[in-house]
């Protein structure tokens, strides 16, 4: 059974989500602030942390910044208000996985959960050194670097890189990446994949215009290879 923490301090909202979670087969705990959260994830080990960032005590960034600065690697799914859109970079940037906004579907939110809990141990991608420009990527240990420095990615973020590697140049739709990297039909409709390339951009691509990670207008992104 797979344990899921939720940090809400809506108490409705807070039921809310640990009666559907449980009814859909998921061990379930809650914290109703960030310390009560902080304590939790120190002392026992969830398979998931469904994370509101407006929560009292220790705010969500700053509980998800703790986690990871632990090497705490639990996949975290956010919950932010509608037009707070930089938290859910500023989130991401932290090292969350995804992020659900409210007022959100009961049916989406769980998609996700479900998609992130079933590639928590992603299968790791074989295969030699991949370099184009001043970056390199090395499949097996899941690192990557731009002109010898290391670059941080987080798991997603690497997924969709090594997604966009295997394409071999093609141009691959944002329905197809939301599919291999998260899990998702094309149903659930997200702008995760643009934040996570816009963030793999900054990261590999920073200060010019996108030499190697481009658009395909219409379809999707693909990845140039030529220096």
């Amino acid at each position: 059974m797979k344990r899921v923490l939720v940090v809400e301090d809506n108490p409705d909202l807070a039921f809310g989500l640990r009666n559907n979670l449980e009814i859909e087969g998921y061990a379930v705990e809650v914290a109703v602030d960030g310390h009560d959260a902080l304590r939790q994830t120190q002392a026992q080990r969830f398979d998931l942390v469904l994370l509101d960032l407006m929560i009292p005590g220790v705010d969500g960034l700053r509980l998800l910044r703790a986690m990871r600065e632990r090497q705490d690697r639990t996949p975290v799914l956010i919950l932010t208000a509608r037009g707070q859109e930089e938290d859910k970079v500023r989130g991401l940037r932290l090292g969350a996985d995804d992020y659900v906004t409210k007022p959100f579907a009961l049916l989406e939110l769980l998609a996700r959960v479900e998609a992130l809990l079933r590639r928590t141990q992603p299968a790791r991608p074989a295969g030699p050194v991949v370099t184009f420009g001043d970056v390199l990527v090395d499949p097996a240990s899941r690192t990557v670097s731009v002109n010898g420095v290391d670059v941080a990615l987080a798991p997603k973020e690497f997924d969709l890189l090594w997604a966009l590697v295997e394409s071999d140049g093609a141009a691959v739709s944002r329905e197809r990446l939301m599919d291999q990297v998260w899990g998702y039909g094309a149903d659930v409709l997200s702008r995760t994949v643009d934040t996570h390339i816009a963030e793999l951009r900054r990261k590999l691509e920073p200060g010019r215009e996108p030499r190697h990670i481009v658009t395909v207008r219409k379809v999707g992104y693909r990845l140039v290879r030529t220096p």
